[in-house]
């Protein structure tokens, strides 16, 4: 019996083929016509992708046509730790821990009881060039939405 490819089975072919033919996330989300933000997460496992995308993305990195299915599973979503050690993943919950509360209240002044949608969702990141030192932009959409009252 062969084992089923997982999610995590083809990131690692992914990240092989992308190391071995020195692809950017960008020149990866151009190919498949997509974002490199999205395109990213949807490569990690965090995210399914539509049969199309899927296709284009293992036509693209030379994976077998199982990887593509796998692709276009939904994700479940799990972080293997509470808090990441790695220090750019850190910062950003280092982040969301100072301005958090801040981000939330601002959200409620201007738009009620609701939060911000991870799932109608987009994120662009983007370098800056500052005579301080170049800067990291991350700019975040998502759809508002808000909380029912019954």
């Amino acid at each position: 019996m062969t084992k089923m490819m997982t999610k995590e089975d083809v990131t690692e072919m992914i990240l092989s083929a992308k190391r071995t033919a020195g692809l950017t996330w960008e020149g990866i989300a151009e190919q498949i016509g997509m974002s490199p933000v999205w395109t990213h997460s949807a490569a990690m496992g965090m995210n399914a992708m539509p049969k199309d995308k899927a296709d284009a993305l293992a036509s693209a990195m030379g994976l077998p046509q199982e990887a593509s299915l796998v692709l276009q599973e939904s994700p479940t979503k799990i972080w293997e730790q509470s808090v990441p050690t790695d220090p750019c993943i850190y910062r950003l919950y280092e982040i969301v821990g100072v301005y958090g509360p801040t981000i939330k209240a601002l959200i409620h002044e201007k738009f009620g009881d609701g939060i911000m949608s991870a799932i109608d969702f987009d994120m662009q990141i983007t370098r800056v060039e500052n005579p301080k030192g170049d800067r990291v932009k991350i700019e975040m959409s998502g759809k508002y939405l808000g909380y029912n009252s019954w």
